[in-house]
């Protein structure tokens, strides 16, 4: 970076690029998954529920000759997408041609139902996609490295099996698409789900305006919670991931309630809304549902976690996501085994300090101070490429400057600082970090022992409004 960087004018918090398709609708098709794990039915309503259920047909030549070999045979893998398809009800959130997704993940329950977990993997990951046949309706795909989601666009349902089973040599059993329409049905039918929000809300794109708060969403405010993204958070498609892997955590305690779940009218009205807004493969019948939803009825939701596959910003593609090995290759045998869930993480992993260059400039008056970081830094890893003051003195806060390009190197560098705020500098063209020293600098922080990074999961007792 030249020192012009240091000058430039301050911008606002980093976001993103924007992008046509803007949400990933993860809440829709968890949602129903979990109603159909924790209750059973009664007789004289399960042809109604079994009717509502619709079904698309998912070939072997769909999936192609060589699948992985089912290692635990009692366990069970479904497949859950989220389709944007916008005709009919849909319609009003924007007229799109076809039908696209954003959402995928894997829900695995385990052998002895004591148990399940929901893998996610972020819809802008970067990976190698199979070759799937062509259909009807759809081009097919040719091997390619490319976003995960392309598969569903270029294969449908049938392609995006493949991709998942190619990648993660996990088996799956069956897979589940829900729409818009159905996940207002599903909140509805439970009664609404709470959430906390740090701050007003007044999103157009996503027809969401809520006060700060706690509150209640009913469906239509729900669906809005879920498909914002620049009007919350940090804007990025990961902090809405979290967001809604909370937002169904939510909703999972409120279902698996004794007050819901002694409440024979709510449960049906749940399974209702939940089999209404379904599509499933044919192997995928309501009795199959029901039974698996009978063995897990001593399932609590602290059972019920949530991960994401471990991931980092490509280096080499900014804006998109790769998967973090072995960590993610950890988590996939585990899934593929049904071997025992604790300690399981996922989340975003960091850019190794090895592959990050800081500039350092001491904005105080301790002379020496930028050579003493340099060398603390070093011996973490980093690689310093240049030691000077700042043009101004003092400067009082400690800052790190990036440009675009060396966005996905902050995080690992603020990891290992006791102070220091990021600021983006659109203009910048290098991946370098520059780390101002300001009067209120305090330091590295220790190392731990393992000096592993943090990654992160949680499970379905994860409290929405918790501070």
């Amino acid at each position: 970076m030249s020192s012009g960087l240091v000058d430039a004018p301050p911008s606002g918090p980093s976001a993103p690029p924007r992008r046509r398709r803007p949400w990933l609708r993860w809440v829709i098709a968890v949602t129903v998954t979990v109603v159909l794990l924790v209750v059973g039915v009664a007789v004289g309503v399960v042809a109604k529920l079994t009717g509502n259920v619709k079904h698309e047909d998912v070939t072997a030549d769909d999936l192609g000759a060589t699948r992985p070999p089912k290692v635990a045979g009692t366990a069970m893998n479904v497949l859950v997408v989220g389709s944007d398809q916008r005709n009919g009800k849909n319609a009003k959130y924007g007229r799109v041609a076809g039908e696209r997704t954003d959402t995928i993940m894997l829900v695995h329950v385990s052998s002895k139902r004591d148990n399940a977990m929901v893998v996610s993997f972020p819809r802008d990951s970067l990976v190698q996609l199979p070759a799937c046949r062509a259909t009807a309706a759809l081009p097919g795909q040719q091997a390619h490295l490319g976003m995960i989601n392309e598969s569903f666009n270029s294969g449908g349902i049938g392609c995006t099996w493949k991709t998942i089973e190619s990648l993660t040599h996990i088996r799956i059993d069956h897979f589940v698409k829900v729409d818009f329409t159905g996940f207002k049905g599903i909140v509805n039918a439970v009664g609404g789900v709470d959430v906390c929000l740090p701050e007003a809300v007044n999103d157009k794109k996503a027809l969401l305006h809520l006060p700060a708060g706690k509150q209640t969403l009913n469906g239509e405010q729900a669906l809005g919670y879920v498909r914002a993204r620049y009007s919350m958070g940090d804007g990025s498609d990961i902090g809405r991931i979290q967001r809604q892997q909370m937002f169904i955590a939510s909703m999972v305690k409120k279902i698996m309630s004794g007050e819901t779940l002694s409440d024979p009218a709510k449960l049906v009205g749940i399974l209702d809304a939940g089999t209404k807004a379904v599509t499933t493969d044919r192997g995928l019948s309501f009795g199959v549902m029901k039974d698996l939803a009978t063995s897990l009825q001593g399932l609590d939701a602290g059972q019920i976690r949530f991960i994401t596959t471990p991931w980092h910003y490509s280096l080499t593609q900014p804006g998109r996501v790769e998967w973090v090995q072995p960590q993610a290759g950890r988590l996939f045998q585990i899934v593929a085994k049904d071997q025992n869930l604790q300690g399981v993480k996922g989340g975003q992993a960091k850019v190794g300090r090895s592959k990050i260059q800081i500039e350092l400039r001491n904005g105080t008056w301790r002379s020496g101070l930028g050579t003493q970081v340099a060398a603390f830094l070093e011996q973490r890893g980093y690689h310093i490429t240049k030691i000077g003051d700042t043009a101004r003195k003092p400067q009082a806060k400690t800052t790190i400057l990036y440009g675009p390009a060396g966005e996905t190197r902050v995080p690992t560098l603020t990891a290992d600082l006791l102070g220091g705020a990021p600021r983006e500098l659109p203009a910048a063209k290098t991946n370098r970090l520059v780390l101002v020293i300001g009067d209120d600098w305090k330091g590295l922080k220790a190392l731990r022992t393992d000096d592993t990074e943090s990654i992160k999961g949680f499970d379905a007792t994860h409290d929405t409004c918790a501070t």
